[in-house]
């Protein structure tokens, strides 16, 4: 019973002191979170033999690629899925195709597998690592960018591609005739999964939130959320598709639920322990045995496996449309293998397509491309210049918050905004995610706390319960909405006064029913326009009369273009003067620009 005991104990102590070690080591030294879980599993697995068998850690582990889906597909609503179908099925489709194509006509020409083998190996190693590739994007704050979700939207694909590749190996490995009964068998139902999948979350999950939050009782929403995410993953494995694939679904599915942001809340600490874990047991699964006696296959292997993915994928994203710099950062984040590889691979040994040997020689080289991936991905965010390194973190500590006025972000525009404020004798409290803005702020004497604005934990330690109004100063407009639409569905009496990044942004919000916006360069265009017509000449009072005017106009083209469309109130803009006297008589009219081009307009 005691030794029971002791290793029930032991390997948990293991691997959490292991992550506490190498996590903040690797970070301070640039090489991100990732990596240091990695070499934290293979110094105490392979290594030390401090703990051996990894097999039922990984396992356990991959929950923690479930619950990253899960929270993933709670940003996506399927209005915005919809919209990325283009990426999903047709750029994720050309890379499955092209990289398996092109790395099984490698294997073949290698003389080492027949046919069968090539293909299945050509194909489990087009698939890359969703874990990998979405904590990298979250590490560096691109989830959310354009190649952060061409990135995404490959990963998705794949995630898919594993139920087709599946029956692929049904009909490799079975002789008799049935195999494409039973490989057609599988797909149908892999789609009807998908489809109850979706009817489920449509017309039960939400009335089941509904009904566990009148409880009041937060640790039974909490076991519901992991019920719902664990349920619907277990239900997708059953049905051929991958565990991430059922809870992505269900998080979709819950995307437009005013429950959304407390799941995510209650997810996200689970999430961030299971997916640490599942990158160690990574690195314990690493057969050292294996790469010693093939060092040279796998040491030519592993970087034109890498260098072949990511030119494959860098000519796909060009080809839709993606700049130079998009499109490498895409390829140097996606070239590895992915963890759905080990059950491709696995499987086809099952079936007699890899011997037990050649799997066992696939998975240690999918490992290892893993392994590589942070190196590769950090290589291409400093070769490709990109603007800001690792973003510094600082505690959070929101002792004393609380005041009438809540400010999200403290960029220049929050800056102005809150002297005004301040100068009134009014309490300001301010939150922004900057920790050199943080400390820079706080010498002088601003009430300003280092938080995410995007969360609803920090929104709460801020003070948001006690605000009159909530002033959203942020620079990003995706950041800017996602505030916006959590407080609207958390605190829809809370007053929203926004910073609009353009004209198009200023109808987006007040369609939201945001109390006060304003575009940033509104009021300083206005007054820049009214001081240059003063150094030509004009009265004060004229150009300020001018300036309300033109402040009129736009007021009332906002109006029409809110209830038309943004072709409305094209009449309203001064597009030249009313009697020009130009000081060269231009030889022939020039073309006014588009409407569509001018959004700050």
């Amino acid at each position: 019973m005691a030794g029971a005991s002791e290793a029930l104990f032991a390997q948990p102590l293991l691997l959490l002191g292991g992550a506490v070690i190498a996590a903040p080591i690797f970070r301070k030294l640039g090489l991100g979170t990732v990596l240091g879980y990695l070499a934290a599993g293979v110094v105490i697995g392979p290594v030390l033999h401090l703990i051996g068998g990894s097999g039922d850690i990984l396992a356990v582990a991959e929950l923690g690629v479930v619950l990253l889906l899960f929270i993933i597909g709670l940003e996506l609503k399927p209005s915005r899925l919809w919209h990325m179908r283009r990426d999903i099925f047709g750029l994720g489709l050309a890379q499955v195709v092209l990289t398996g194509l092109a790395l099984t006509g490698m294997a073949l020409a290698s003389g080492l597998l027949d046919w069968r083998a090539a293909l299945v190996a050509g194909f489990g190693l087009a698939l890359s690592s969703t874990a990998f590739a979405l904590q990298l994007l979250g590490d560096y704050g691109d989830l959310n960018s354009r190649y952060g979700q061409r990135s995404f939207s490959i990963l998705l694909f794949q995630d898919l591609a594993i139920v087709p590749l599946l029956a692929m190996v049904s009909v490799l490995g079975t002789p008799s005739g049935d195999a494409d009964q039973s490989a057609l068998v599988q797909i149908g139902i892999a789609i009807g999964a998908v489809v109850g999948m979706i009817l489920a979350g449509r017309y039960l999950l939400t009335p089941l939130f509904q009904v566990i939050g009148r409880t009041g009782a937060r640790e039974v929403m909490i076991a519901a959320a992991l019920f719902v995410v664990l349920g619907s993953a277990y239900l997708m494995q059953l049905a051929g598709l991958s565990m991430a694939m059922g809870a992505f679904l269900a998080g979709v599915m819950l995307a437009e639920s005013s429950y959304r942001h407390e799941l995510e809340a209650d997810i996200e600490p689970f999430r961030g322990l299971l997916l640490a874990l599942f990158f160690m047991a990574v690195g314990l699964s690493m057969e050292l045995q294996v790469i010693v006696d093939n060092l040279l296959l796998i040491g030519l292997a592993v970087p034109i496996l890498m260098a072949a993915k990511a030119l494959v994928l860098y000519i796909l994203c060009r080809a839709a449309g993606s700049p130079h710099e998009d499109a490498a950062k895409v390829g140097l984040l996606l070239p590895q293998g992915g963890e759905f590889g080990f059950v491709l691979f696995t499987t086809a040994a099952a079936a007699g397509v890899l011997s037990n040997a050649q799997s066992s020689l696939l998975i240690s080289i999918v490992t290892l491309s893993m392994a590589l991936t942070p190196v590769s991905a950090i290589l291409g965010q400093r070769l490709l210049k990109r603007e800001g390194s690792e973003r510094e973190q600082m505690d959070e500590d929101f002792e004393g918050a609380g005041s009438d006025v809540l400010m999200i972000g403290f960029s220049r525009f929050g800056q102005i905004a809150a002297q005004i404020l301040l100068a009134s004798g009014r309490d300001v409290t301010i939150i922004d995610d900057n920790p050199d803005r943080v400390r820079q702020a706080s010498t002088f004497a601003f009430r300003i706390y280092f938080g995410d604005g995007t969360r609803l934990d920090v929104l709460r330690a801020a003070g948001i319960e006690r605000a009159k109004i909530v002033a959203i100063c942020t620079h990003k407009k995706e950041v800017t909405d996602k505030i916006v639409d959590l407080i609207r569905a958390e605190y829809p009496d809370v007053r929203l006064y926004v910073r609009a990044y353009d004209r198009i942004h200023s109808l987006a919000l007040r369609a939201r029913d945001v109390d006060y916006e304003v575009r940033e360069t509104l009021e300083s265009g206005l007054l820049f326009g009214r001081r240059t017509l003063e150094g030509l000449g004009v009265s004060e009072d004229e150009a300020y009369d001018i300036g309300e005017d033109i402040r009129r106009r736009d007021e009332e083209r906002l109006r029409l273009q809110a209830q038309e469309g943004i072709m409305a109130g094209r009449d309203l803009v001064h597009r030249r003067p009313v009697k020009p006297e130009p000081l060269i008589k231009p030889k022939r009219a020039v073309k006014s620009q588009p409407e569509e081009d001018a959004a700050e307009a």
